[in-house]
């Protein structure tokens, strides 16, 4: 490849396992992991890393310029309910992050940016099921109102200054490879660690409480997917969607593969977070303009987990 690829935040739940897809494609020396803190083992050893502070844009400009980079995957960001907890630190990182990347692509030092949206951008208003593309988006977290914020502006240095920066709009996301990081749905992964160990999980959601959710491998190929695809005319933060489930559903899953699994139920501040969500989204729109699609069903993805820790844990 002529370019470089940057990936900012590439210790969190995503964008490690984005670093490890996008150096088998492209090779190892390819794509620049970069972080404010240390990846995992194999991140750090299969290529190169930079330590970076996203709020800096004079460091992510030398870093950009020293490894010859176009295209940036901007992976950080403060999730909602950490962001529920310090409102200002999760406006301003998700902000200033931001800002900075569509900066450097407005100089021209970055040819096509990533930047994640969020199923968070829909609230109380949004309807649950089937959510549409574009519909009421009126969210109600700090992560959300940043979050709608963030495809704003994007679309507005989309066109005014013809920045290519592309977008998802991710749903819950499950992987047993990296923890989540202060996610409401993280219970959808904390779940399978407390099946293996303890045979029972006391879930901080209803049991009946129906989210939408994808398995780690599809959202990292939509990901990836999309950047290689042609550019569209207008900038789209887009719907993608894989299943829905409550946690009573999720355990059930679980128990067919673990029958002596129990769950019980303590809903806390994040119950609210989670009932202005979704429960299911539309994505039709990411199908027809560049043929995305789901793998992994829910069955699937439970072995999946169960089997991957298993070995991890043990």
């Amino acid at each position: 490849m002529g370019s470089k690829i940057l990936i900012i935040g590439s210790s969190g739940q995503i964008g490690t396992e984005l670093v490890l897809k996008l150096r088998e494609i492209y090779g190892n020396e390819n794509v620049i992991a970069s972080d404010i803190r240390k990846g995992n083992y194999e991140v750090m050893e299969s290529g190169p890393f930079e330590f970076l502070d996203v709020t800096n844009k004079k460091d992510i400009e030398e870093v950009l310029i020293k490894h010859q980079i176009k295209e940036v995957y901007l992976m950080v960001a403060i999730l909602s309910v950490i962001a529920e907890q310090n409102p200002q630190m999760a406006w301003d990182l998700n902000m200033s992050s931001l800002f900075n990347v569509l900066e450097l692509a407005r100089k021209g030092i970055i040819d096509k940016v990533f930047w994640p949206s969020s199923i968070a951008v829909f609230g109380p208003e949004t309807p649950k099921k089937m959510t549409p593309q574009d519909t009421i988006i009126k969210p109600s977290t700090v992560y959300g109102i940043s979050k709608l914020a963030g495809e704003n502006w994007c679309a507005y240095y989309s066109r005014k200054y013809g920045i290519d920066v592309r977008s998802l709009r991710y749903p819950g996301l499950i992987s047993y490879k990296t923890t989540p990081g202060g996610g409401t749905t993280d219970y959808a992964v904390e779940i399978f660690y407390e099946a293996i160990r303890r045979k029972s999980y006391t879930c901080f959601l209803k049991e009946d409480t129906v989210l939408p959710m994808m398995y780690m491998d599809d959202a990292i190929n939509a990901t990836i997917n999309l950047m290689q695809s042609p550019r569209m005319d207008d900038y789209i933060s887009y719907n993608i969607g894989a299943f829905s489930f409550s946690p009573k559903q999720l355990a059930e899953a679980i128990q067919k593969q673990i029958p002596e699994f129990t769950i019980a139920y303590n809903p806390d501040s994040r119950q609210e977070i989670a009932e202005s969500w979704p429960e299911s989204v539309d994505d039709s729109q990411a199908g027809k303009d560049w043929g995305w699609e789901a793998k992994t069903d829910l069955d699937k993805m439970v072995v999946l987990m169960l089997q991957g820790l298993h070995y991890t844990i043990s």
